[in-house]
């Protein structure tokens, strides 16, 4: 069917709603045929094609030769959304400054991680993007569109403006950090919590692809935080704050397990602890699930000492994922960060160990995997921030393209 007029009788809200929809469909699904788009969408072709071609002169598909391999039917142009259209997308935290530039799509074009020695004020932060982007601009990213930044802080970011309320790790309070970004970059800013906007690239690109109903719980630097989908949607709560896992108390079964007297979550299950354990001060994700491979691996004292932190963490973790699922009852929980590095070294024992506190009803409908996008999870999340006014009304956001 085609585009009937809205309730005002305006045939421009509905126009609007249809280019949204085709081109969070390439967004999401990669490139798509007419024919494909035709039958998601429930158009005709002429307004699939008409649609696809007012995209294209905004600068935001592509349109490409048919599939020659697609011998069924007439041959139907193929619609991609166009990757030089990009996001920059931001990580701070104590120990690094994570920078990328990520295309419509979802596809990560360049990455920079920035060591720091010392807890980055927000100006600081703000210069950092700036500087990147101008180096980018100016090499491998020359023919890259910048439509806006997005902010992914671990910390209490209020959902109604971006206001960084509280980031204790970083030791941020009351920071306009959207305010120092567009000052720096000239682009639009986008913040929200960084666990928070993990949850929603794994829900749209990774593992909860197709979930409902997750729970996802990310280990970072800055210690524990979560996200939560309910029912297709994200949920942040009356102010955005939801999610807070690190802060819960933990019950700990046996007092041996015990390092930090009435701590919260992250106090107990804490990737400083696992550093300490296999003798790094600072390592990006993979590195230190590599070094704690190969410590356990070694067989030595000191693996023994590292393999028995990985399995008290996880004990740990376990019985905070159970709370979880008999509160929640998602059909999947997912775990990112160091908390994926937990999992990997014994899946079977963390499922093992959460169905044992689980309620059984709960624990019959869930499962636990790891993030399926690993590093990119929290720059796939914080580039569907910058994007989401583009993605939500094309024409507002976007301009023609003039060749």
């Amino acid at each position: 069917m085609d585009a009937v007029p809205d309730r005002t009788g305006s045939f421009d809200g509905v126009h609007r709603r249809n280019l949204a929809r085709v081109l969070g469909l390439v967004h999401l699904e990669g490139p798509l045929s007419r024919a494909r788009l035709t039958a998601l969408t429930g158009l005709n072709r002429s307004t699939i094609a008409a649609l696809a071609g007012e995209l294209n002169e905004l600068g935001l598909v592509e349109e490409r030769a048919p599939d020659p391999t697609n011998r069924v039917g007439r041959p139907s142009p193929v619609v991609a959304a166009d990757e030089r259209v990009t996001a920059i997308a931001v990580n701070p935290e104590v120990d690094a400054v994570t920078i990328a530039a990520v295309g419509l799509g979802g596809r990560i074009a360049a990455r920079r991680r920035i060591d720091v020695d010392h807890l980055a004020p927000p100006h600081e932060v703000a210069r950092l993007v700036a500087d990147t982007i101008d180096g980018w601009r100016g090499a491998e990213l020359a023919h890259a569109r910048f439509v806006g930044v997005g902010l992914a802080v671990p910390g209490l970011v209020r959902g109604s403006d971006g206001l960084v309320r509280f980031a204790p790790h970083l030791e941020w309070r009351e920071v306009p950090l959207r305010a120092f970004v567009e000052e720096a970059t000239g682009l639009p800013a986008a913040i929200g919590n960084d666990a928070s906007l993990g949850a929603i690239a794994e829900h749209l690109f990774g593992a909860g692809r197709g979930v409902d109903d997750l729970v996802y719980v990310n280990g970072g630097a800055s210690g524990i935080g979560g996200g939560l989908i309910v029912h297709g949607r994200p949920v942040g709560g009356a102010s955005g704050y939801a999610g807070e896992f690190g802060q819960n108390r933990p019950g700990i079964a046996a007092s041996v397990d015990r390092r930090a007297d009435g701590g919260v979550l992250e106090d107990e299950v804490s990737r400083t602890r696992l550093l300490e354990a296999v003798g790094l001060r600072s390592a990006d994700e993979p590195t230190l699930a590599a070094a704690i491979r190969d410590a356990i691996e070694a067989d030595a004292a000191a693996g023994v000492a590292v393999a028995e932190e990985v399995d008290r963490q996880r004990r740990i973790l376990a019985t905070a994922l159970a709370n979880a699922v008999n509160v929640l009852n998602p059909s999947l929980v997912i775990l990112g960060g160091f908390l994926a590095t937990l999992a990997e070294q014994d899946p079977d024992a963390l499922r093992a160990a959460v169905a044992a506190q689980a309620m059984p009803a709960a624990a019959e409908d869930v499962d636990l995997v790891v993030a399926a996008l690993g590093e990119d999870r929290l720059m796939i999340g914080a580039a569907e921030a910058a994007f989401a006014s583009l993605l939500a009304d094309p024409l507002a956001a976007a301009h023609p393209v003039v060749e």
